[in-house]
């Protein structure tokens, strides 16, 4: 079962690809540095890298208070028994220091990847988070509550965030959109969306490195259908997306713009914002706009 006593998320922190592709030793000063920084949580997704949770270890055991969160753990990618044990165990070695992100990922990362049967998704995420609460665990128990949010755009999706688990984590998305799944949510779960950034303020060279990163979000049905909800237009979300699409998904310029977008958020009633600093090349560490974001972003 859930436990509803609130997590107490720090309000800011780094939703990061980059430290799956250095070496694990680099991950583990990066995240250590992050922490210097003032950075609360950090975010690592799963698609076909290191296992999450084994990353997590690693970078949990080299750093003292840095949060570690999962965005997105698939469930399709193990059963909820095992999941439940890795979420059990991290939590007992680190009390109130991980946040198990899970979700549903999309059809093509399901079928065609793993092999598996992408089918009725917030039926098979119920059934899931059952399936956790009940599975046995005969290790010893942590002291902490297992806290967990889900990935969720949609009302019926953000709904079952809201009574299963701790709340939900956005991804993809606005400021209105975090408006909205507020208001669904209710005042007391979690909401924790991604914010994408690139410190840059030349526009062409801002809006083209952003546009590799929409690109990829795009091309996923589900992203989609989130995105015209919201009244963008089908032919606006082609080809990478219109320079509109772009600019609402991707907050460019100095450090005193991107402020203001994640502020829109919290605003909008984020309690945590997950900032994804965009690199300029593709598998590149985006170690400098961390440092030069750092002191704005970390006094919100």
């Amino acid at each position: 079962m859930v436990d509803h006593t609130r997590f107490a998320v720090p309000r800011i922190g780094i939703w990061t690809g980059a430290l799956d592709v250095v070496p694990a030793s680099r991950a583990q000063e990066l995240a250590a540095e992050l922490e210097e920084l003032g950075y609360g949580v950090v975010w690592l997704p799963e698609v076909a890298g290191r296992d999450p949770f084994v990353h997590l270890a690693l970078l949990l055991s080299a750093t003292r208070t840095l949060v570690g969160a999962t965005g997105i753990a698939n469930i399709w990618a193990r059963d909820a028994v095992t999941t439940s044990g890795a979420a059990k165990g991290l939590t007992e070695a680190f009390p109130e220091r991980v946040l198990l992100g899970l979700g549903v990922s999309h059809q093509n990362l399901v079928n065609d990847l793993r092999g598996h049967n992408y089918h009725k998704p917030l039926s098979a995420m119920r059934d899931y988070l059952a399936a956790m609460d009940a599975a046995p665990y005969t290790s010893y128990r942590p002291s902490t509550p297992v806290r967990r949010v889900l990935a969720a755009l949609r009302p019926k999706m953000l709904g079952l965030a809201g009574e299963q688990s701790d709340g939900a984590h956005t991804y993809f998305v606005t400021p209105e959109h975090t408006a909205k799944a507020r208001e669904i949510l209710g005042a007391e779960p979690l909401l924790c969306p991604e914010q994408a950034v690139v410190l840059e303020s030349d526009p062409t060279r801002a809006r083209a490195i952003g546009r590799e990163y929409t690109k990829v979000y795009l091309a996923q049905p589900n992203y989609v259908n989130s995105l015209l909800e919201l009244g963008f237009a089908e032919d606006e979300l082609t080809d990478g997306g219109t320079d509109r699409v772009v600019d609402a998904l991707v907050a460019w310029g100095d450090s005193d713009t991107i402020l203001a977008r994640v502020r829109e958020h919290l605003d909008a009633g984020a309690d945590h914002v997950a900032v994804q600093a965009l690199p300029a090349e593709k598998r590149g560490v985006p170690d400098e706009q961390w440092r030069e974001l750092a002191g704005p972003l970390t006094s919100l």
